[in-house]
């Protein structure tokens, strides 16, 4: 069992920035691939960035590459999501998960081989 709690969003203006962090506890962080997915109004949710469990080893969309950047803190239980140049666009609920029984070089892109969930937090670009 993992527990995942994200924080860190909010409003910003477009141009802004926004670090979203996400704290993990239940199970050695280590052992699990860590992603970061969106959710817009009205769309499905997608992938946003991944990150292998050693941390070696990142996957972004390519709506957010260049402007946002994922990293993990192994030994805080904690992965982060940097986000730079935020567009209107980038305006969805961000969710953190957790997938297990990875190799600790494997970045897991899609969503379906995650198991563990965060609720989630609200992410909003004005123009």
């Amino acid at each position: 069992q993992v527990e995942l709690v994200e924080s860190g969003g909010g409003l910003v203006q477009a141009g802004g920035s926004l670090r979203l962090s996400c704290a993990a506890s239940g199970r050695t962080f280590s052992s699990v691939a860590m992603g970061w997915f969106r959710q817009a109004p009205g769309k499905e949710r997608e992938t946003v960035a991944a990150i292998s469990r050693s941390g070696a080893n990142t996957y972004y969309a390519d709506s957010v590459k260049g402007r946002f950047t994922i990293s993990r803190d192994n030994a805080k239980n904690m992965v982060y999501l940097q986000m730079n140049s935020l567009k209107p666009e980038d305006t969805a609920v961000y969710y953190c998960a957790a997938a297990v029984g990875t190799l600790s070089w494997r970045v897991v892109s899609g969503e379906g081989a995650y198991n563990y969930w965060g609720q989630g937090t609200q992410v909003t670009v004005s123009s």
